[in-house]
């Protein structure tokens, strides 16, 4: 099995004293300006220097929630358990930082632990309707909590909901309120070969999976494939998002689907990725299973909750298979009856499904007191707009409030609210990044992030580039001129940078 590990961040804790006040902004006829908020007091100071330092130690505290793409409806007095199960994970050395100020206010140590509860968005109290999630820590220092008992009834007609995660701290004080992707409810997994008319329920490249096992269709019995401390295994408990991609394309003469249509089709080779560790299983073929036999023949596009198996490619038919807590290769055996199929065993025998990893990430580092996160703002998409001295930023998102600032790594914007949906902001002069920066001639990147007028620092995954335009220097005649026009030369490199091109990009 390849190792892909990327890189791990090291964070760090700091604590960070405040020392500036934020400007604030005179109102407009077309945009509502930040403004200070009597619930939001006492306001603290926060400075360059202080956001800076958290940039450095990142202090953060993450929110991530794992959940399927679809939800089988419940009818009746059955209960169809979501699988795989949702699940929360709490990272980051900013929640323990958390419960040292809760400790230092005069709480006690039980009541600085962590609970939650989750449920559908329909529910109308979390703490009757819901599951209660009780934290467990891991050896990677994660909290980890599992949601095994969430259904839905034939009694709610929606298509669409949204899983809630409550978090509280067991004295009783909020922490916040989360929400999940959109979940699709099917009433059963389709048999029929899928069109591009049902693309949401086909499994497309470069999408997270999940894999399960379960034998004779009994819930008890049921395996997750997960990775565990660099290693594949066969979880009881806990499973595991991959990356599932298109490796190549098979030679399959009949397919009207290619590999530019970017959905998984039995036939073809597909490779798994861990998407928290990067560890991934060798290049496999995907082939549909119909009644414990792997279909050799068959081209169609994957689908939510199919049974499917992987074969190791280039191998004489070895299977990728649990037996117990391990993930070994089986080597299944030719169908007397029909050469375009092969004899599987139960723990060969996988059912794939469509997954959402959704994360929120924050810190109260530069709060003066812990303070209810929610409504937690997203940033979903960029628009530039203008350049040079008068270049605009505009944010689309959810959630957004007239209490929010925009900050270009320690550089505090000029933010103006139009809409919970939609921010407006000034992009910062390049020349606040750095007292040298006229002899900068590399684009600088720096991230995107939301502070709230208490201090609350929301982390973002978008960054914005500075990029300089690289013109040509004028030729001189000699040293002499050259030397005479070196003044020239840097306010050409200011003219560069205030004439930038502005360039966006999603980091993964």
């Amino acid at each position: 099995m390849q190792d892909q590990r990327k890189g791990d961040r090291e964070t760090g804790l700091d604590l960070v004293d405040s020392t500036e006040v934020s400007n604030l902004y005179t109102s407009d006829a077309c945009f509502t300006h930040l403004r200070e908020d009597q619930n939001f007091s006492p306001l603290p100071k926060v400075t360059r220097d202080s956001v800076r330092q958290y940039l450095q130690f990142s202090p953060d505290q993450s929110v991530i929630i794992l959940h399927a793409k679809v939800a089988q409806k419940s009818y009746g007095n059955e209960k169809r358990f979501f699988c795989p199960p949702p699940c929360v994970y709490l990272s980051g050395h900013g929640w323990k930082l958390r419960q040292e100020q809760l400790k230092a206010s005069g709480l006690g140590e039980s009541s600085c632990r962590l609970f939650g509860y989750m449920g559908l968005d329909s529910s109308t109290d979390p703490r009757t309707d819901s599951f209660k999630l009780s934290f467990e820590e891991q050896t990677d220092r994660r909290m980890f909590a599992c949601a095994k008992t969430l259904y839905i009834s034939d009694t709610d007609k929606r298509k669409h909901f949204r899983l809630l995660l409550h978090l509280f701290h067991s004295g009783g004080q909020e922490i916040g309120t989360f929400n999940s992707r959109l979940i699709k409810v099917i009433s059963k997994p389709s048999q029929k070969r899928q069109s591009m008319k049902n693309a949401d329920l086909c499994i497309s490249s470069g999408s997270k999976v999940s894999l399960f096992n379960r034998l004779r269709s009994q819930t008890v019995s049921t395996r997750y494939l997960a990775v565990e401390d660099g290693a594949f295994v066969a979880s009881a408990r806990q499973w595991t998002a991959f990356t599932v991609t298109l490796v190549e394309e098979m030679q399959a003469t009949h397919s009207e689907y290619t590999v530019c249509d970017s959905y998984i089709c039995y036939g073809c080779v597909v490779q798994l990725v861990c998407t928290d560790s990067g560890v991934a299983l060798p290049p496999m073929v995907i082939r549909k299973v119909n009644k414990q036999h792997a279909c050799l023949d068959v081209d169609e596009p994957v689908s939510q909750l199919h049974k499917c198996a992987f074969q190791f490619r280039d191998s004489n038919h070895m299977y990728l298979c649990l037996s117990n807590e391990k993930i070994i290769q089986f080597q299944a055996s030719p169908c007397p009856k029909e050469s375009n199929k092969v004899l599987l065993n139960d723990g060969s025998c996988w059912t794939i499904i469509g997954t959402e990893v959704v994360e929120y990430t924050f810190s109260e580092n530069l709060t003066s007191h812990p303070t209810t996160i929610s409504p937690v703002p997203v940033i979903t998409g960029l628009e530039l707009n203008g350049g040079g001295h008068v270049a605009m930023l505009e944010l689309h998102g959810e959630n957004f409030s007239p209490h929010l600032k925009v900050w270009f790594g320690n550089m505090q914007a000029e933010t103006m609210f139009r809409s919970s949906r939609s921010l407006l902001c000034v992009v910062p002069d390049v020349s606040i990044m750095s007292g040298e920066w006229r002899w900068m001639r590399q684009p600088i990147t720096v991230p995107l992030c939301l502070i709230r007028l208490d201090g609350l620092i929301y982390r973002s995954s978008y960054s914005f580039t500075y990029t300089p335009e690289h013109s040509t220097p004028p030729q001189g005649n000699g040293s002499a001129e050259r030397t005479a026009d070196s003044d020239s030369l840097i306010d050409t490199i200011h003219q560069e940078f205030t004439r930038t091109n502005f360039h966006l990009f999603m980091q993964s």
